[in-house]
Formats: C-alpha cells, sequence, structure tokens
C-alpha cells in the first residue's frame, strides 16, 4: 500500500473531494498539518507521492513562517525523487517558486467561479485534459504564480492569465480549487478572514452570486475534478526516475 504526504496550513483547507479519492484507491495518507505543527520536519523519502494544499500565507512569509521554508525543500526532494507532486493555490505557488518562477500579488483577486481555458498541451495532458476547452472552476486567490521557464502551461484564464502547469511527466500546479464541494465553500463563506476577503472585493462576484453559482457549476465540476484527481493518482506507484535538481537554500 502506497502513502500520499499532504501539506495541510489551515483547518479551513482541507482535500475536500480529493480525501475519499485518495482512500478509494488504497492509499494511506499522512497529514503534516503545519497550523497545528509550525516545526515539523517529515521525511519525504518515505512516500510516494505529495499534496500541498492551499492557505492563507504566502510564499514571500518565509521570514515569519518558517514552514514554508520546510515545504520549499520537501518539494524538491520529491522532485529530485521523480515522484508525483500536487500543488493546490499556495502549494502550486510553492511549487512555481521552487522551480525559480516568480510569485506575486495579482492585481485583481479571484474568488468565486471563473473560466479556465487549456492550451493545446492543457488538451492533451494526460492529467487535466478531462477539464476540457473551458470550463469554471471555483478559485480564492490574491496572488499568482508565473509559470516557470522549464514547466508547460496548461490552462489560462480571463482575469488571472496563470492557472495551471505541469513539470515533467508528474508535477503539477493549479491554482485553482477543484477538491471544493458545497458543504466547503459555505465554510469558506461563514469563515470571517474569508469573509473579510470577499468584502474588499468590490464587484460582481459577492457572497449571493458566489452561491447561485455554486448551485449552477458545483456539480459539472465535481465530476470534471474527480477523473482529474484520478488521473493524477494513477501516477502514484509508478516508478520514476531519478532527477537532479540544483542545491539551493530557502530564505
Amino acid at each position: 500500500m502506497s502513502r500520499i504526504l499532504v501539506f495541510q496550513h489551515v483547518a479551513a483547507e482541507p482535500l475536500g473531494t480529493l480525501d475519499p479519492l485518495i482512500r478509494r484507491r488504497g492509499h494511506r495518507i499522512r497529514f503534516v498539518n503545519f497550523e497545528r505543527d509550525p516545526d515539523a520536519q517529515p521525511d519525504v523519502d518515505r512516500y510516494k507521492g505529495l499534496v500541498v494544499l492551499g492557505g492563507p500565507m504566502n510564499v514571500e512569509d518565509q521570514s515569519h513562517r518558517a514552514h514554508l521554508r520546510t515545504e520549499l525543500a520537501a518539494i524538491e526532494r520529491m522532485l529530485e525523487l521523480g515522484r508525483p507532486v500536487l500543488g493546490i493555490c499556495l502549494g502550486s505557488q510553492l511549487l512555481a517558486h521552487v522551480l525559480g518562477a516568480p510569485v506575486q500579488r495579482h492585481h485583481t483577486p479571484e474568488i468565486g467561479w471563473y473560466p479556465v481555458h487549456a492550451t493545446d498541451a492543457g488538451k492533451a495532458d494526460p492529467v487535466l485534459s478531462p477539464l476540457g476547452a473551458s470550463t469554471p472552476v471555483f478559485q480564492w486567490h490574491g496572488q499568482h504564480f508565473q509559470i516557470p521557464a522549464t514547466a508547460t502551461q496548461l490552462m489560462t484564464g480571463d482575469v488571472c492569465e496563470q492557472q495551471a502547469f505541469r513539470w515533467g511527466d508528474n508535477a503539477y500546479g493549479f491554482q485553482f480549487h477543484l477538491e471544493m464541494d458545497q458543504p466547503l465553500i459555505e465554510r469558506w463563506l461563514a469563515n470571517p478572514a474569508y469573509r473579510a476577503e470577499l468584502e474588499q472585493l468590490a464587484g460582481s462576484h459577492d457572497e449571493a452570486t458566489i452561491r447561485a453559482d455554486t448551485e449552477r457549476h458545483i456539480q459539472g465540476m465535481q465530476e470534471r475534478a474527480d477523473a482529474v484527481f484520478n488521473n493524477f493518482l494513477d501516477l502514484v506507484g509508478r516508478p520514476q526516475r531519478r532527477i537532479t535538481l540544483p542545491s539551493r537554500e530557502w530564505v
């Protein structure tokens, strides 16, 4: 039975719909919750894959969140081992940072439902192709990554152009949240810190709009997300070649 390592940053951002898919496939999950244990030092060599979830902190917060440096080193090690890595939102930004790409505040936060569009590479990608040419996805971010020079862009957006990339054969960064279901979206809308972010976004994406859009889009996104996540889980356990990356220290 293979084991998957999951980095969680806050209780409000769990694996969501990805959790039962992992368990159904027979994988064991080891959570490292850095909110509860910021000094954790997981031995990533013991795991067949890594999932790095979202959170309200940013890559630039390393000076007062030392666990971010731990995570960057862990991501780098998994890439060296050639093992599957999936970064979601903050996780995708950490992955992009490891690969040398800038992560910056975006001029317009994306909160709510937004369409994303597949590049030619995305349409043919063995993991992300179930999203199709264009589809609405759930978003909640103010920072964004640039596409690493050595990676392949898979999805674009109308507001934030950089939405998903693949590095090598099995490292993926998703800016969006495919793991959401309706109860988790409601949980975020009820969270005071998350509500404050939404209230600062003056425009069409208010609480009522998000709820209405969720009613329209959640079932379709979950069906496509299940296919995407199962494709990613297909990568876990395959024999992978080791990759040598330049050594660095995270500061």
